[in-house]
């Protein structure tokens, strides 16, 4: 069962480590975020510290990594991290590093997974926006002989075979069937690459900071005893050996798929990329990181179509933000004038409600009898409510103090709202606020359809002043 509402971390908590290819020392911090800030990294290190987007549009190297890059600043091999917070469901943090590449750890996520845990989960005032797939949507990559295909699922789960031709390797699988299996399952599992890759690695001047200890090398050949002392110089080892065909230096895997469970972990972190939490059945043939991406583009894609119509998203299965009793101890209205049932989003800056609309309505009896349409005037009436929760939300102690009309703008009533309908109204504030006097954008809609819109101002006054 996935978390429904957003987290982030309690407190900052710091890291430090080699960077894989880059060598160099680098410290990275997790610091917690606000609602909808999502995952962003920025690099402390630069003048007037930058920050870059975890963000699909701004992958810019997927060589043996996952490279991002805003504002000319960039971050490498940024998928192990991301992998962790998906694991953990944090939807908000601030990454801050003071080097070009995360540290690499052991190869896997589960130093980040015991670093955040360490900072614990924070829930937020927000509902997680998930990205819910509707049809399959489907990427293939023939030269590689790549396929991947996000299903309709009302869950997260993900599924991933290779096959690298190898004897060593041979055809491997991995699955999770709950997002709360990573820390358990994947997230451990290391990175791997081939004896034969090592020497093309390190000629790009790449694997700067690789060691035996943060990563698995798989020998699929017989290897003569001088090449093994090239490839100790390489690691700066003073000797390594393998027996035959295995593993460099007899490592222990963790996993008899651990390669595959790793190839799993590199897709849930390239994912995140995407932007938002998803609902879909994951299935990845031989993916990697161009793939891995390419797919994620096709995501977030999928999302700005779904998006276009800018429909607040209402899944009325999803437990509320605030429900009646909730909302009933900050606003003063009652029976029959209280006009919201629930709040789905709330933040510093934005709300959403609804209001269900029934025949039982006290108004609908002396309101056009016979054909009955809810006054243009509630209309606003409900949708002042859900702002005024937003300006209350700006106070600690929002029972103390009162909200009213100063003046409606602009409004707008696109079709008529019957009993049956669901109302769900958006409030955003069209400027800070300043000495208690707030200015909203509000629309509301039934379905896809935009009913009414207008733009509001109100003042915050303390009780008994």
């Amino acid at each position: 069962m996935l978390n429904h509402k957003q987290q982030t971390i309690k407190k900052s908590v710091t890291l430090a480590g080699v960077g894989l290819h880059t060598g160099v020392q680098t410290n990275m911090t997790f610091v917690p975020a606000k609602p909808n800030h999502g995952i962003k990294f920025q690099r402390v290190d630069l003048p007037g510290s930058p920050i870059i987007d975890a963000d699909c549009d701004n992958v810019v190297d997927v060589s043996r990594g996952t490279t991002i890059e805003q504002s000319g600043a960039r971050v490498s091999t940024i998928e192990h991290s991301l992998a962790a917070l998906v694991g953990l469901e944090i939807d908000n943090v601030l990454i801050q590093l003071d080097g070009p590449e995360a540290p690499i750890m052991d190869g896997s996520s589960l130093q980040f997974i015991n670093v955040l845990k360490e900072a614990g989960a924070e829930e937020q005032n927000a509902l997680r926006d998930f990205f819910e797939v509707q049809d399959g949507i489907f990427y293939r990559e023939v030269a590689r002989n790549v396929e991947i295909a996000a299903l309709p699922l009302d869950d997260y789960r993900v599924t991933v075979m290779i096959d690298y031709n190898s004897p060593v390797l041979g055809s491997q699988h991995a699955s999770i069937t709950n997002i709360r299996q990573f820390e358990k399952e994947i997230a451990s599992c290391r990175t791997f690459c081939f004896l034969h890759e090592l020497e093309m690695l390190y000629k790009n001047n790449l694997i700067k900071g690789g060691d035996l200890n943060n990563a698995i090398v798989i020998v699929d050949r017989i290897v003569e005893p001088h090449e093994l002392d090239n490839i100790a110089k390489m690691l700066n080892k003073p000797k390594v050996k393998v027996k035959k065909e295995g593993i460099l230096n007899n490592v222990e895997l963790r996993y008899n798929n651990e390669p595959a469970r790793h190839k799993l972990l590199d897709i849930i972190g390239d994912l995140a990329l995407a932007g938002r939490p998803l609902k879909a059945q994951i299935l990845a043939a031989r993916p990697g990181h161009a793939a891995n991406v390419a797919f994620a583009k096709k995501l977030k894609k999928a999302m700005v179509e779904a998006d276009k119509k800018g429909v607040p998203r209402y899944n009325p299965s999803l437990p509320p933000v605030l429900d009646i009793n909730q909302i009933a101890s900050i606003l003063p209205h009652r029976y029959p004038f209280l006009l919201i049932d629930k709040i789905i989003y709330l933040d510093n800056e934005s709300v959403a409600g609804v209001k269900n609309v029934t025949m039982n309505e006290p108004f609908f009896q002396g309101h056009f009898p016979g054909n009955p349409v809810m006054p243009g005037v509630l209309q606003i009436e409900a949708m002042a409510q859900i702002g005024g929760i937003l300006v209350l939300n700006t106070v600690p102690d929002p029972e103390n103090y009162w909200t009213y009309f100063l003046g409606i703008e602009e409004i707008r009533f696109r079709k008529m709202v019957l009993p049956g309908d669901t109302l769900v109204i958006q409030c955003d504030l069209v400027a800070p606020i300043k000495r208690g006097i707030a200015k909203m954008y509000g629309r509301a809609y039934v379905g896809n359809s935009l009913v009414c819109e207008g733009t509001m101002t109100a003042s915050i006054v303390r009780k008994n002043s």
